[in-house]
């Protein structure tokens, strides 16, 4: 049999290149792998674990869709489909939560991280979203998962929770692993931590033009262009990784020699990599604009990775079931 690949990005609004470059390129890797079965979905009962706005949250469900379709993925050759639209996830989830102890989830980081972000969100939901997660990858039996590397200590909860799963119940769920790509950590433009839809001046969206790109790029915080030390953290350092994802390393390599020497002009360096990255954004940008006119052939995509991956999922909350006692 084939292993499978899942993944899914939250419905929080357009993709940007941190959702691009970390995920979505590893997610175009494997679905051209033969000896692979992909699954990617649109997170959306994800997107309810922090404040979202209920009248736009359809439409960037849709949206999600839309440029995983544009960047490249193929319902031909994955299936694409809508978390929400699977209640299975829910019930594998419930049947999960029975393994997992309090204090293990109120000890993760990234539980810690969510609540500093959003004070008033505290949510039983919050709290349980790496069971969740874990219901998403194993419903599939998934063995790879496409992500960033701040989702590591969630993968974790996972293959624990197959783990006991497996040696209590007798079930065979594997442990999934993290498929890293080269842009698994997309840091935030703003110089601080990664690259975040919720942090304005964070972000590149995959529909930004160039003028907008070329703006966003400006804000990003500088130092005066020369030093003994090239900066490892912070806006300089974070210029030097775009550079180095969009332009090549021996761009970047020049930049750090220039940097020790004669200097930077960021207003060139900016300059050039808002055109490297347009250019690589321009062709999904044209492929989108083309299947907001296609709304049958969408709506065809979702129902039928709905019924693929639903299929899949009846089949192993039904072991579940008979593995745990309830059939």
């Amino acid at each position: 049999m084939k292993k499978r690949v899942l993944s899914g990005i939250r419905a929080t609004g357009r993709l940007h290149l941190g959702n691009y470059l970390g995920a979505v390129k590893g997610m175009l890797e494997l679905q051209d792998r033969s000896d692979l079965e992909t699954l990617y979905m649109v997170a959306d009962l994800h997107t309810l674990t922090t404040p979202y706005n209920k009248s736009e949250l359809l439409d960037n469900i849709r949206n999600v869709v839309l440029d995983y379709l544009a960047i490249g993925l193929d319902p031909e050759k994955s299936t694409i489909f809508i978390q929400s639209h699977i209640p299975e996830h829910t019930e594998l989830f419930y049947l999960f939560s029975t393994v997992v102890s309090l204090a293990r989830m109120q000890h993760l980081p990234t539980y810690k991280d969510k609540i500093k972000q959003y004070p008033n969100a505290s949510t039983v939901a919050l709290l349980n979203y790496p069971i969740l997660m874990a219901a998403d990858i194993l419903i599939y039996k998934a063995s790879l998962v496409p992500v960033g590397i701040d989702q590591e200590p969630h993968l974790e909860v996972a293959r624990e929770i197959a783990r006991k799963m497996n040696d209590t119940y007798g079930t065979k769920f594997p442990e999934p692993v993290r498929f890293a790509t080269n842009g698994e950590y997309i840091p935030s433009l703003s110089g601080e931590g990664k690259m975040s839809k919720s942090i304005e001046g964070s972000y590149i969206n995959l529909t930004d033009d160039l003028k907008t790109i070329q703006k966003r790029l400006a804000g990003a915080p500088t130092d005066s262009g020369k030093g003994e030390v090239v900066p490892t953290t912070g806006g300089v350092a974070n210029l030097l990784k775009f550079v180095e994802l969009f332009e090549g390393i021996d761009k970047r390599k020049n930049y750090e020699l220039s940097y020790m020497n004669n200097g930077i002009k960021y207003g060139e360096l900016k300059t050039e990599l808002a055109e490297a990255i347009y250019k690589e954004l321009r062709s999904i940008q044209e492929k989108r604009k083309e299947l907001e006119h296609k709304t049958s052939y969408v709506d065809e995509v979702i129902k039928s990775g709905a019924e693929k991956a639903r299929k899949i999922a009846s089949e192993t909350v039904l072991e579940v079931k008979e593995k745990i006692g309830l059939l």
